[in-house]
């Protein structure tokens, strides 16, 4: 067989496996999706260097929590975890410098503070709406504004 015809078909292997994650993305997001609350949703994992560490994602409310799932993983399980007990919103500002270029455009930033330290998310104003809603929605006597102990 010559060397064009293997080539052919590690291309074609490739492709296949190409087309068969972005299937698997579609269905995961499908699955994610099922039930509502689902929303594009921003996580920041380091915050060392101005504006990096930012990974795309999604948001959903489940009960007590909220869970972020990676944008571009086919892991059907929350990458993390936040729970409204033990979290508390801090702030919003705009996107600065490089994060305009990771964020969606019409997304801000939001500070939360948990027992962990510091969280920084980055989502829609519509999104944020909802999220503050949620966080004021906890069980009577929680102050959504102050840090918890």
């Amino acid at each position: 067989m010559p060397v064009w015809q293997w080539l052919l078909d590690a291309a074609g292997v490739l492709l296949g496996f190409v087309l068969l994650y972005g299937l698997g993305l579609v269905l995961r997001r499908r699955l994610l999706s099922r039930h509502g609350g689902t929303f594009e949703l921003s996580y920041r994992v380091r915050s060392t260097r101005a504006g990096r560490g930012w990974l795309l994602g999604l948001g959903r409310y489940s009960g007590e929590s909220l869970e972020w799932f990676r944008y571009f993983s086919l892991w059907p399980r929350p990458k993390r975890v936040l729970l409204r007990s033990r979290l508390a919103f801090t702030g919003r500002r705009a996107p600065e410098g490089a994060e305009q270029m990771s964020l969606y455009p019409d997304h801000v930033v939001i500070s939360c503070t948990t027992p962990d330290g510091l969280v920084e998310l980055a989502m829609s104003p519509a999104s944020l709406m909802g999220f503050q809603s949620w966080l004021e929605a906890g069980p009577p006597g929680t102050d959504w504004t102050r840090g918890r102990n």
